[in-house]
């Protein structure tokens, strides 16, 4: 997997606009998967950020990378919670939790877990609208379907795109990983 399809993919959750991103990936072999992510991981952890296998099948990989600080206010938040708990997740909500119960949804489940939209970033009230409308019946439509805030949604699809396209830009310009990823650690991690 190249550093150019990562940022390709996943440029805003690397500025640090965007809670994550998953992005599927075509690896030759678990062996290069599991090298890939651990030279990637090397240079994300240090900076805050985490790039995960979530689902296999063959040589295809489901990747998320997030922002576990992000994650875990994400999910904090009351109507996150209300959601994950009426989804079944329980009442342990912490972002490990979590994610290790969304990773087991996506391995053993047949249908997609809707609220994955949480664990990227996207409005409590758009996941919700999402689940109640079956997917219809939006006011708009960018990296998700939209259900509440349309100004403010259309607002962070132009940041994410404009953000992309500069990071595209940066990159083919000769730009690193490391240069291109914002660090920011929760205050118990700085050094």
């Amino acid at each position: 997997m190249s550093i150019d399809y990562v940022i390709q993919h996943a440029a805003p959750t690397l500025a640090g606009i965007k809670t994550g991103n998953l992005f599927p990936c075509t690896f030759a072999s678990t062996q290069d998967m599991v090298r890939d992510l651990r030279e990637i991981n090397r240079v994300l952890v240090p900076r805050g950020l985490r790039l995960l296998p979530l689902r296999r099948k063959d040589d295809r990989a489901l990747l998320y990378l997030f922002r576990p600080a992000d994650l875990s206010r994400d999910l904090a938040g009351q109507e996150a919670r209300r959601l994950l708990r009426e989804a079944g997740y329980g009442d342990d909500l912490t972002h490990l939790v979590c994610l290790r119960e969304l990773t087991r949804r996506l391995r053993e489940g047949e249908e997609f877990p809707h609220e994955i939209g949480l664990f990227l970033g996207y409005p409590p009230e758009d996941v919700a609208g999402f689940m109640t409308h079956r997917g219809k019946n939006c006011k708009c439509v960018g990296c998700w379907k939209v259900y509440g805030d349309e100004y403010a949604a259309r607002r962070r699809f132009a940041a994410y795109q404009s953000c992309t396209a500069n990071y595209c830009r940066r990159r083919a310009g000769g730009a690193s990983l490391e240069g291109l990823t914002v660090s920011r650690l929760p205050r118990s991690e700085e050094r």
